[in-house]
């Protein structure tokens, strides 16, 4: 269990990461092209969905890495 916690944890610090960084350039984009500062709605989706996809991706990477570690620290030891 403790590795599905480390990979958790890791997972949404980088789709966290990497999701405000998304919506921060799309508010910049805007920006550059209307001139106002509105944060429309469909930008925060869009910020919701990149989390989500990132998250998945980086969950089961980190799920494997952190599996994959404890394993080759197993054998070491034996």
């Amino acid at each position: 269990m403790k590795p599905n916690l480390k990979a958790c944890g890791h997972a949404m610090v980088t789709a966290l990461v990497n999701a405000v960084l998304a919506v921060v350039l799309m508010l910049l984009v805007e920006f550059a092209i209307s001139g106002t500062f509105q944060v429309p709605e469909p930008y925060l989706w869009a910020g919701f969905v990149i989390w989500i996809v990132v998250f998945s991706g980086q969950f089961w990477r980190q799920r494997y890495l952190c599996r994959s570690a404890e394993h080759t620290g197993n054998a070491q030891e034996s």
